[in-house]
């Protein structure tokens, strides 16, 4: 496009979500604003041997209530999660079954790690009984990108249908990607969000020989604290979220229920280390301020931000920072919360399930706790809304995602109604 040519503007008109507090977006926003936990006991698998014991499970879920019982024996759980999402924000946006409006709807679903229990246990299967009795399924179960092509195959959606695979960031990258492939003119409807379960022993060991994850095998509910001066690591987490991204003259076209608008996305890399993010947070705060100039807004625009917030002392002191720089003074007088001490840390899930927080934070004005938090530490000494839910009018929310690798990738979102905001 030229560099005079308008831009279209984005909006969400549907959220699909299945997470660690419930099977549906209204029951995950419920346990959100009530400050409930949804971590427990792993009971998917025998986790005795193991030196955590503990996650964010989904619980009661039945892909049967999704998917045909063919097609469940098919799919990984990452997967089935990413359907379940997505048949929900597909009824939530309002959009019609007709085929000549499901064929320009695109798919982007991002996964950090793909089918990971069916690998596992299909090498169990290998080692143990021999090549010949794998799977015919393993591959098309394993690879990442089965999460948003399973979307398309089950609702029948034509249109781009790709994944992206940026660690923790895989979620926000996918809406990102999606808000500017309608933006600059490409595509008109996408659904675009995150998938993720790596509920299984290979996982949980991976993690745990990281040093990465709390170890507060004694009481789960109390394990995920971020920014707590006690934190001792994140929480493994499985679920998914799908948005339902549509232009904004389009979606009011067809009188869509608009929930809140995308202006900016930003990411940058720390080119420094595999794990470990950048102390001072400069890279972080690059990306926030790229988002920022993206959504043409200042920072004292922005009233909240859902913290990638995992409960890790590095990250932790490293995004306060990151906001300290981006924000400068305002730093102080932001909202901010980390909605993973309630959720746990859904990896390439988690950026979707809480850019699509944020949009609830907006529309209903309520801006959900970081509960655990008991004990303030120096290094994070900023306003992360502690332990209880405020009510508050939320016009800009913006979304802050990290992963493994120095990804650093940004989103913004604001009320319908507030374009003129500076």
């Amino acid at each position: 496009m030229t560099d005079n040519q308008p831009q279209n503007r984005v909006v969400i008109t549907g959220i699909g979500i299945v997470s660690p507090l419930g099977l549906d977006t209204q029951t995950t926003w419920e346990g959100l604003i009530n400050g409930r936990s949804g971590i427990d006991h792993i009971s998917l698998f025998d986790a005795s041997n193991l030196a955590v014991r503990f996650g964010g499970e989904v619980k009661d879920f039945d892909p049967a209530n999704y998917i045909s019982r063919k097609d469940i024996r098919r799919m990984d759980r990452f997967a089935q999660l990413a359907v379940a999402a997505g048949k929900q924000a597909l009824e939530n946006s309002g959009l019609g079954a007709d085929e000549s409006v499901r064929q320009d709807i695109g798919v982007i679903v991002g996964s950090g790690i793909g089918g990971l229990s069916v690998l596992f246990e299909q090498i169990k299967v290998f080692l143990e009984q021999g090549p010949d009795r794998v799977s015919p399924f393993l591959v098309p179960m394993m690879i990442a990108d089965m999460a948003g092509a399973q979307v398309s195959i089950q609702l029948g959606l034509k249109g781009p249908n790709f994944c992206t695979t940026s660690a923790c960031s895989s979620g926000s990258d996918a809406i990102g990607t999606a808000f500017e492939k309608i933006r600059f003119g490409s595509a008109k409807i996408i659904l675009a969000g995150g998938a993720e379960s790596i509920m299984n022993p290979v996982g949980f060991a991976g993690f745990s020989a990281l040093k990465a994850l709390s170890t507060r095998n004694e009481d789960p509910q109390t394990a995920s604290r971020p920014f707590d001066a006690n934190r001792d690591g994140f929480v493994i987490a499985e679920g998914a979220a799908i948005l339902v991204l549509e232009e904004m003259e389009s979606a009011k076209a067809r009188g869509a229920n608009i929930i809140a608008e995308i202006i900016g996305y930003g990411g940058s890399s720390d080119a420094f280390h595999i794990t470990q993010p950048v102390e001072s947070g400069v890279e972080a705060a690059r990306a926030i301020n790229i988002a920022l100039n993206t959504a043409g807004i200042k920072p004292e625009a922005v009233d909240y931000i859902n913290a990638h917030g995992t409960s890790t002392p590095l990250n932790d002191k490293m995004e306060t920072n990151a906001i300290k720089v981006a924000f400068g003074e305002h730093a102080r007088k932001l909202a901010i919360s980390s909605t993973k001490s309630m959720l746990g840390h859904l990896i390439g899930g988690a950026g979707a399930i809480e850019a699509s927080i944020c949009a609830l934070t907006i529309k209903n004005g309520i801006i959900p706790p970081t509960i655990n938090y008991t004990t303030p530490d120096p290094d994070c000494d900023l306003d992360y809304t502690p332990n209880t839910a405020r009510r508050a009018k939320v016009r800009v929310a913006l979304n802050n995602s990290f992963g493994f690798g120095g990804h650093n990738s940004v989103l913004i979102l604001r009320e319908m109604g507030d374009e003129n905001i500076g």
